[in-house]
């Protein structure tokens, strides 16, 4: 559990360095251990984390807190609530692409690479917050039917994902909120070209291919990720691309049929695909490659119905790669935000909302324990080991802090090795 340990000890320098808000008064606690305590929280699935340490330490003057995250003192939940909220969200960037860039060095990222070695980034937008009684400065607003007001919260999140593959790898997030010196209120299409402009070039040593829904297949957008070093598979709907589509109207497209599947999941998949047409109308309009999917039962019953536009070369040899790549987008739905909200991370959870940025800073800090569980999963050894007997995500986290409710473990190594072998780890002579 060396890779582990030390990305928790990057993250203890990066909490080290948080902007502190009591500007001299009341030191009881370090930065460092309040943003380790909060992180504690979301990396052991437990909300409860916190008060079973403090119990567990009362017998022992020592607890996981302290042996695993490196806590000098455990903070009560307030404090930290108190200390992280004004925390500036960019301040944990950093520490999102040092794990992708420590999992690429290590081979770890090799099995999501697809198209010849490239890695697809995934974009999508999810709300995280909703109330008609609690607002900050950083929340958007729309009316409902009712007359009523709702403010919410809203991100734009980038995932690494590949088809075939249940991973998925968060990249720093991007919030929409509104914008000092804009009237009009923030939308994901801002979000997303402010992501590429402050993400991009750092993430352009990956060999990104951006996958994303029809609210992302337009110029400003398709340029923006050319601009920052990627290529682009994006749904492009008819409704959306009239012009596009009128161009193919009538033309006969090239097309590659494949059965795949056996039984009642048996498919005959149709495949069309055309190059160089206009993304909209107009004599600067933006040349983009097309590609089409049709899966249906062997009686002609169709059930998948997909059409995407790209800047990557399409041709019978790759266009059945390219479409598993389009429709792996639906990863970042299925992998990340379902599990984030549904299997343990509460994401839509309000933690705490605080008066600024504390909302946000929950999420980030809920995203980086995903980002290590991701970690674990792909490159270290005992997890993967404990995955495997124990099965399922969630009797391994029921695990995790079943035992560490009740004893104390020196590492990471130490508590692992019970998990994945069901007996203690070996004690040093």
């Amino acid at each position: 559990m060396k890779r582990l340990g030390r990305h928790l000890d990057r993250l203890r320098a990066c909490f080290a360095r948080m902007p502190d808000p009591r500007r001299g008064s009341n030191r009881r606690y370090a930065l460092a251990d309040i943003g380790m305590a909060a992180l504690s929280v979301f990396l052991m699935q437990s909300p409860s984390f916190l008060a079973h340490q403090r119990a567990l330490a009362e017998g022992r003057s020592r607890s996981n807190a302290h042996t695993l995250f490196g806590l000098a003192r455990i903070p009560c939940d307030n404090h930290v609530r108190q200390l992280l909220d004004g925390v500036p969200t960019a301040h944990f960037d950093d520490v999102f692409h040092a794990l992708v860039e420590d999992l690429d060095a290590c081979g770890g990222l090799a099995s999501m690479r697809r198209l010849d070695g490239r890695t697809l980034i995934a974009l999508d937008g999810t709300e995280f917050f909703r109330s008609r009684k609690i607002r900050c400065d950083n929340c958007s607003t729309r009316k409902r039917a009712d007359g009523g007001t709702e403010h919410f919260h809203q991100m734009l999140a980038a995932h690494v994902v590949a088809p075939g593959r249940a991973q998925s790898l968060p990249l720093p997030p991007e919030f929409v909120r509104p914008q000092d010196g804009t009237v009009k209120q923030d939308c994901e299409r801002q979000a997303v070209k402010r992501w590429l402009a402050c993400h991009g070039p750092r993430c352009a040593a990956l060999r990104p291919v951006y996958l994303g829904d029809d609210l992302y297949a337009c110029q400003p957008v398709c340029q923006a990720m050319l601009d920052s070093g990627g290529d682009f598979l994006l749904t492009a709907k008819p409704s959306s691309h009239q012009t596009l589509y009128e161009y193919l109207d009538g033309i006969r497209t090239p097309t590659r049929r494949r059965t795949a599947g056996r039984g009642a999941k048996r498919r005959i998949h149709r495949y069309r695909w055309m190059t160089g047409l206009p993304i909209r109308d107009g004599d600067d309009a933006l040349r983009v490659n097309w590609l089409e999917i049709t899966s249906a039962r062997p009686d002609g019953t169709v059930t998948y119905r997909g059409a995407f536009v790209t800047s990557l070369h399409v041709d019978r040899d790759n266009v059945v790669e390219l479409a598993d790549c389009a429709r792996a987008r639906w990863k970042i739905e299925n992998e990340t935000f379902n599990v984030l909200k549904q299997h343990g991370y509460h994401l839509e959870h309000n933690f705490g909302h605080g008066k600024d940025t504390l909302a946000a800073v929950l999420v980030i800090l809920n995203l980086l324990a995903f980002a290590l569980h991701t970690l674990c999963e792909l490159a270290e050894t005992l997890w993967q080991q404990a995955r495997q007997r124990l099965g399922t995500r969630f009797r391994l986290f029921e695990h995790l802090r079943t035992v560490t409710e009740y004893q104390v473990f020196p590492s990471w190594a130490a508590l692992m090795t019970l998990l994945a072998t069901g007996g203690p780890a070996a004690q040093p002579p």
